[in-house]
C-alpha cells in the first residue's frame, strides 16, 4: 500500500494535484488505516496515470472523466472534439503572437499595419513624434469608425505624399511646439493647405464618408487641442472660403475684408 507521498512520486505529479483529483471527483478518495493516513493501491497509481496522461494531452479537467468512462467509439470522437477545439486554440494563439510581435517591434497598438507603414514614412519625411503621435491616435479612431476603408484611406495618403505641396506642409511642422501665434509660418501652411483643398474638392476626395457630424466635430476637437496654431489656421482658411479639417467644405467667404498676408487673425 502506497501514501499520498508515493502514489504521486510513482505518477509524476505532485502531492497537491492528487489532492486536486479528489476534490473535483476524478480519484476516488481511499479509505485511511489506523493511523488516520490514505493508502493507496496499484488501481489508483493506474487510474492517477490516465488522469495525468490525458491532462498533459491538453484535455480540459472537465472533460477526463468522460474520456475515462468512455468505450472505445466514444472515446475516438470525444478527441477528435478535444483536437479540433486545441486546433482553433493554437491559432488563436498564433494571432496573438504575431500581434504581441508587432507591438514588440516598435508597431502601434490597435492600428492597422497600413497606417503603421505610412506613420514610418512620416519618420522618414523628418516629421517630429509629437506629430506622429497625434495622427496615430487619429488614425485609431478612423479605423475604428471605417474598417472596411481605412486601407484604401491608405493607400490615397501614400500617394498624397508624392505631392511636394504635402511634403512642404510636413517640413514645416518641424518646430510647430515653439512657433509664436504671429509666427509667418502659420500663413505658408495656409497657403498650402488651400492649394491641396481645391485640389481635393476638384478630385472628389475633400468629404469623410461614412463619418457622422458627432466624430467629426470629435476629430476636429482633437486636433485643435494637440496642435498648436490649429486654431488661427482655421480660422485663416475660414476667412478664404473654407471649413473643417476632418470634413472639408467650401463655405462663401468670411464678410470681414481680407486682411494682408501675415496679419490674420483668430480673434
Amino acid at each position: 500500500m502506497l501514501t499520498i507521498s508515493q502514489l504521486a512520486a510513482y505518477a509524476g505529479v505532485t502531492v497537491r494535484a492528487v489532492r486536486h483529483y479528489h476534490q473535483i471527483g476524478l480519484l476516488p478518495e481511499p479509505e485511511r488505516n489506523r493511523s488516520g493516513y490514505r493508502t493507496y493501491n496499484a488501481a489508483a497509481v493506474v487510474r492517477l496515470l490516465r488522469i495525468h496522461a490525458l491532462a498533459e494531452a491538453g484535455v480540459p479537467l472537465a472533460r477526463v472523466q468522460e474520456l475515462l468512462d468512455a468505450g472505445p467509439e466514444e472515446f475516438a470522437a470525444a478527441v477528435q472534439d478535444i483536437d479540433k477545439q486545441l486546433r482553433a486554440e493554437i491559432r488563436r494563439l498564433q494571432g496573438n503572437r504575431k500581434r504581441i510581435a508587432r507591438l514588440a517591434a516598435g508597431e502601434n497598438l490597435a492600428l492597422p499595419r497600413s497606417v503603421v507603414g505610412y506613420l514610418d514614412r512620416l519618420r522618414d519625411l523628418g516629421v517630429e513624434e509629437w506629430y506622429i503621435e497625434l495622427e496615430r491616435d487619429a488614425w485609431i479612431l478612423v479605423a475604428a469608425q471605417v474598417p472596411d476603408q481605412i486601407d484604401t484611406v491608405i493607400a490615397l495618403k501614400h500617394e498624397a505624399l508624392h505631392d511636394p505641396d504635402m511634403v512642404k506642409l510636413y517640413s514645416l511642422l518641424r518646430g510647430a511646439l515653439d512657433w509664436a501665434d504671429d509666427d509667418p509660418r502659420v500663413i505658408e501652411m495656409a497657403d498650402i493647405l488651400e492649394r491641396l483643398m481645391i485640389r481635393a474638392v476638384e478630385a472628389g476626395e475633400a468629404g469623410a464618408e461614412g463619418f457622422d457630424d458627432q466624430f467629426v466635430a470629435l476629430m476636429d476637437s482633437a486636433m485643435l487641442e494637440a496642435a498648436p496654431g490649429a486654431e488661427r489656421l482655421l480660422a485663416i482658411l475660414e476667412q478664404r472660403g473654407w471649413r473643417g479639417w476632418t470634413r472639408v467644405e467650401r463655405v462663401p467667404p468670411a464678410t470681414l475684408p481680407r486682411r494682408p498676408a501675415g496679419t490674420e487673425s483668430s480673434d
